[in-house]
């Protein structure tokens, strides 16, 4: 069952593992308010907190993914305090995204930009509608889309990112895959179905595997050639210890 998660502009369901946080502001093409990204904040610790969960799926509801900030909240508090603490706010989103133990998707709909792209652009994986649309195009309204460049400039090359940026222009699902921004398109009526099954195919694997694996992942890209080998070296050996792996290399010698 879908539920509100202590407020109503976020809601999640879970099934056999899977859980999914809709973003429920359609009316305002689901932009990121205040409110919406602490119920966010607060929702993605609880399931770090959870091992039963095997994987997220970020949805939303209407027409579109994001649309970025709520822009009519921003100019009710001009002060340069209030934007210092928005948008720690929102880099606190997504580095809790990055950092969850297990894999997050993004399903994506309509636009996603600005924040909305950035939103993308923090999960691991992304199933687009084919008529899906990205931007990070704070720059046509005077506004360089800063933090968003900080993720989509981690998803696709340095001059492809700093031409979005620069241009505000949006770029099409088949372009967005392309550059790697998501992982594929389909027909919209298919996206429930092809973020459901790649999401199942995640829970299936062993829970300790996928929650070594993101973490070593992330971690081991921001360091240099030696030490990351280092590094996945001693997660690979601490994966060897677990139960559930020397069950399935068992099992896989064995032939059953």
């Amino acid at each position: 069952m879908t539920v509100p998660v202590g407020d109503p502009q976020l809601l999640r369901h879970d099934d056999g593992g899977v859980v999914t946080l809709t973003l429920n502001r359609p009316a305002q093409y689901n932009a990121l308010s205040e409110a919406l990204l602490s119920a966010l904040k607060a929702e993605l610790g609880a399931i770090a907190r959870d091992e039963s969960v095997r994987c997220v799926v970020i949805a939303a509801a209407g027409k579109a993914f994001c649309a970025g900030h709520d822009l009519k909240e921003m100019r009710a508090d001009p002060r340069l305090d209030y934007y210092r603490k928005l948008f720690a706010q929102c880099s606190d989103v997504m580095m809790a995204i990055v950092t969850l133990p297990v894999p997050v998707i993004a399903r994506v709909q309509g636009v996603a930009t600005a924040a909305g792209c950035q939103l993308v652009a923090a999960c691991d994986l992304a199933i687009a509608a084919e008529g899906a649309r990205f931007a990070v195009s704070g720059v046509n309204l005077g506004l360089f889309c800063s933090t968003p460049s900080v993720a989509l400039s981690r998803n696709i090359s340095p001059k492809r990112a700093f031409d979005m940026l620069v241009t505000g222009r949006f770029i099409d699902a088949a372009t967005a895959k392309d550059w790697g921004l998501i992982n594929e398109t389909v027909a919209e009526a298919a996206l429930d179905a092809a973020v459901a099954a790649k999401a199942a195919e995640i829970a299936s694997k062993a829970p300790a595997a996928i929650r070594h694996g993101k973490a070593m992942f992330t971690r081991q890209r921001q360091m240099p050639l030696v030490e990351a080998y280092a590094y996945a070296a001693e997660v690979m050996a601490e994966n060897m210890m677990e139960a559930e792996t020397c069950a399935g290399i068992d099992a896989f010698i064995g032939k059953r």
